[in-house]
């Protein structure tokens, strides 16, 4: 009985999926595909994201104090667990999700599969020299999300890094900043 409730799930959960993807914003859809340049250092790459800003979807929405952290396996895939809270007095929460590396692509572009029936595409557009944040997105200009090796960005580097969405095509009105610290809920720009 309870196997057969989870493939019910599952089967629901990708069918939700599957119609939110296809009612998405077809806003850049007269763009071409996204591409990077980005050559990614794996070994540097691994580690805790927090989160600052994202363009929010109904898996993120709402979360706060959210990261994701990456760990490469044996394989040279990325073992991610997202870590996040529904509130600041919440406890924490985790998903689990796997990065398939892509050959050729200098480690910037990855397949992530979630539960085994969502695939979804990770591209790293750019990164700082000191690995300090990175701006990841998707081809279809869809998602994204600036990530910082720490909780607080100042919002000059912040409007920097948008500015950098920007010139990739996507529309930085779409971004809501993720609130990492209590006092950081409610106000504008923040989920």
């Amino acid at each position: 009985m309870n196997l057969r409730r989870a493939v019910v799930f599952l089967a629901l959960l990708a069918g939700v999926a599957s119609v939110l993807y296809a009612c998405a914003d077809e806003g850049t859809s007269d763009m071409p595909e996204l591409n990077t340049t980005a050559k990614i250092d794996l070994q540097r790459y691994m580690g805790a994201w927090y989160v600052i800003a994202n363009i929010p979807y109904f898996a993120e929405r709402g979360k706060v104090a959210t990261r994701d952290v990456y760990k490469l396996d044996a394989d040279g895939n990325v073992d991610t667990t997202y870590v996040y809270r529904k509130s600041f007095d919440g406890p924490e929460k985790t998903m689990s999700s796997l990065g398939v590396v892509q050959s050729g692509s200098d480690n910037a572009r990855w397949v992530v599969r979630l539960l085994w029936l969502i695939r979804a595409d990770y591209l790293v557009l750019d990164i700082a020299p000191d690995y300090s944040w990175a701006l990841v997105g998707q081809p279809n200009r869809r998602l994204a999300w600036v990530f910082a090796r720490n909780p607080a960005m100042d919002d000059a580097l912040y409007t920097t890094l948008l500015e950098k969405f920007r010139s990739y095509g996507y529309d930085t009105a779409k971004f809501m900043r993720v609130p990492q610290f209590k006092e950081q809920a409610g106000k504008p720009g923040f989920q």
